[in-house]
């Protein structure tokens, strides 16, 4: 039976964004070409290691950026809409109804002078609707919704406080959810628990979701889609299975051989040897080639371009026409 429906449009796209940080000392390049798009509905994973420019890339979504920051060049479009070129009013109303954020510390990201009942409220308008409060509680399996509602978020335990968090991001059907390390600062036992509301809300909502995270396994089993970066730019982005099971760029292998859960019986993890680079300005060289047993001599001296192959897009000088998978 043959699909005729149209391919979902992009939400969001990114393109060649540069975002640098000014310190005391010297100029940060957080983001040094960063391209990435996301489909109404769909969900994304966002993987690499600390330092790599994921939070960056998920702040700059909605300009939440500190002051420090800046925005160098490239364009980030949110439902066709500059979010860089948007005035305050503009970015106020993409903020409120286009885009929810679900962070690592429940409690810390709770307004802690008010009720929870009326912080989800307040996303719905600013209208005390008691009957649209406790459905938003309901959906996040908060059946206590009464007490909860008269709650202050330090009154509740950290998974309820994250429940209450998803409550509150998708109180106003956004369009888009981008969940920073949702369940880092969560017990193990209940982490599983949060992050399958999370997605089975989204998918509910039509709502497409940005899942940044350490954890592989979360990522290979709720996200379609995986973009990996490192050294501010996405290096490989494609299907997660695909991408998880044979990676073409020597970075996503290291952070796939390096995860736990990943070595073989009887095996070690491999660690990824040497350390993320700190960016001065603008890399002309693959960023990952002093750590790469892979590189080409072309490595340490070339700025790699994007490349399309096998339906992933990758940056790497190896997959330049279309070249094989590396040897394992």
């Amino acid at each position: 039976m043959r699909n005729d429906a149209p391919p979902a449009r992009p939400i969001v796209t990114i393109s060649d964004l540069v975002i640098e940080f000014r310190t005391r000392r010297q100029r940060v390049r957080a983001l040094d070409g960063a391209s990435l798009s996301v489909a109404e509905g769909e969900k994304v994973g966002l993987v690499g290691e600390s330092g790599s420019g994921k939070s960056t890339l998920a702040l700059s979504l909605a300009r939440l950026l500190p002051t420090n920051a800046e925005h160098v060049s490239g364009d980030l479009t949110v439902a066709g809409k500059s979010i860089f070129a948007m005035d305050t009013a503009s970015l106020r109303a993409v903020r409120r109804r286009t885009l929810s954020y679900v962070f690592q510390d429940p409690i810390g990201t709770l307004d802690p002078t008010m009720r929870v009942g009326r912080q989800i409220s307040s996303v719905l308008n600013g209208v005390s609707q008691r009957s649209a409060v406790a459905s938003s509680l309901l959906e996040v399996g908060l059946t206590d919704h009464k007490r909860i509602a008269r709650s202050y978020p330090h009154e509740l335990s950290g998974g309820m406080a994250q429940r209450v968090s998803i409550a509150v991001a998708l109180a106003a059907k956004p369009q888009v959810v981008i969940a920073d390390e949702p369940t880092a600062s969560l017990d193990a036992s209940i982490r599983a628990q949060i992050l399958d509301l999370l997605v089975s809300l989204c998918a509910g909502h039509g709502t497409a979701l940005v899942l940044l995270s350490h954890d592989l396994r979360a990522i290979a089993h709720y996200c379609e889609r995986v973009a990996v970066m490192y050294g501010g730019r996405v290096v490989e982005d494609g299907p997660t299975a695909n991408v998880f099971s044979e990676p073409f760029h020597p970075y996503s292998r290291a952070l796939m051989k390096a995860a736990p859960g990943q070595e073989r019986l009887g095996g070690r993890i491999e660690p990824i040897p040497g350390v993320p680079p700190i960016l001065g300005g603008r890399e002309e060289r693959c960023t990952f080639a002093p750590r790469c047993r892979f590189a080409l001599e072309s490595c340490h001296s070339e700025r790699p371009g994007e490349q399309r192959t096998a339906g992933r897009r990758v940056i790497c000088h190896r997959v330049e026409g279309g070249l094989p998978p590396l040897p394992r």
